[in-house]
């Protein structure tokens, strides 16, 4: 982060070095017209004067009202800015004046109108502030990105060695295990495979659905060895086989029925799980007994794939639960990629 915090204080820098030389420009302009501390006062309206107009306009006028497409808006707050600090400058500039001169005159209009005036080229110089942010905004952002890329091919390079030196590892266990517990060296062979997935798939934006349900059917695996009581699983697949989707979207509807659905005191458990591709649309539906009804159907897994689920399709696409005395269905449907 020390590039993007650096980047940022030369912004603001620059910004303070652009004003000090204007503040000093103008001071010396005025110089000549009276003493010092006169000439500095005159200094500090005029460039309170210029800055009240750049910002105003490239912070709050123009993205609030130009581009929100209110341009009459946007037209008469100009307008209305540009009178504003014209008679706020016109007030201050003679404030100062008869504060120095034993001579003092009265404000009168065509004073008004002509600092009004004069604070057209100041909203005109305002646009090319706005073009120069603007540019030194977007080239922070490219140096953060630069950045962060830099960063993730460092934390790939670290992370290749461990999951190389686990998977060897697993393999020797799954056949020193093979020999003695082939069940344990399946359960194994389940944990390489979910290991495998989260490092090779899962940072992809999408995976072949054969690859997720595998995925899915290890995790199921694993999770029947901490229930001891028997589990029906009724797994309905039918898609295209080139079908893909977003990795670990399914999970969440899966992981809560193990933690919600199981009825762990009772001798048999059913779970129903329908994935079907029909007419554009994927649909993964979720079927479990429910043992402890709550008014709560969404817990914070479900939560997290609804903004997931907004985040990757808009508004295209369907979320919903049900909950009846005996059963908890949840289902989601998404365009099929």
């Amino acid at each position: 982060m020390a590039t993007l915090k650096l980047s940022k204080f030369n912004l603001k820098r620059t910004q303070w070095l652009v004003w000090s030389c204007v503040f000093i420009i103008t001071f010396l302009s005025f110089l000549p017209t009276g003493v010092w501390y006169q000439s500095l006062c005159y200094t500090l309206i005029n460039t309170c004067y210029y800055a009240s107009i750049i910002y105003g306009n490239i912070s709050i006028l123009y993205p609030r009202f130009y581009e929100t497409s209110k341009n009459i808006t946007y037209g008469i707050s100009v307008f209305l800015m540009l009178v504003v600090c014209g008679l706020v400058r016109t007030f201050f500039m003679a404030l100062a004046y008869n504060a120095f001169t034993p001579h003092p005159e009265k404000i009168t209009a065509p004073v008004v109108i002509y600092y009004s005036l004069a604070g057209i080229m100041i909203f005109l110089l305002s646009f090319i502030v706005r073009i120069a942010l603007a540019y030194f905004g977007l080239k922070q952002q490219n140096e953060q990105i630069i950045f962060e890329k830099t960063l993730a091919q460092l934390d790939l390079l670290k992370s290749q060695v461990q999951p190389h030196f686990l998977f060897n590892t697993l393999n020797n266990i799954y056949y020193e295990a093979f020999m003695e517990a082939p069940k344990t060296a399946f359960l194994v062979e389940r944990l390489s495979g979910i290991m495998r997935y989260f490092i090779d798939e899962s940072p992809k934006p999408e995976v072949f659905i054969d690859t997720e349900v595998k995925f899915l059917e290890n995790y199921i695996e694993l999770e029947k060895i901490r229930i001891n009581s028997e589990i029906a699983i009724t797994f309905v697949k039918d898609y295209a086989a080139d079908a893909k989707v977003p990795p670990m979207l399914m999970m969440a509807f899966v992981e809560n029925i193990f933690k919600h659905g199981i009825d762990r005191d009772s001798d048999f458990n059913a779970i129903q799980i329908f994935l079907i591709q029909k007419n554009s649309l994927l649909t993964f539906k979720t079927k479990n007994h429910v043992y402890k009804k709550t008014d709560d159907l969404t817990g914070f897994g479900l939560q997290n794939l609804r903004k997931r689920l907004s985040l990757l399709y808009n508004d295209k696409f369907e979320l919903t639960f049900e909950q009846s005395e005996k059963y908890f269905d949840a289902c989601f449907k998404i365009p099929a990629a």
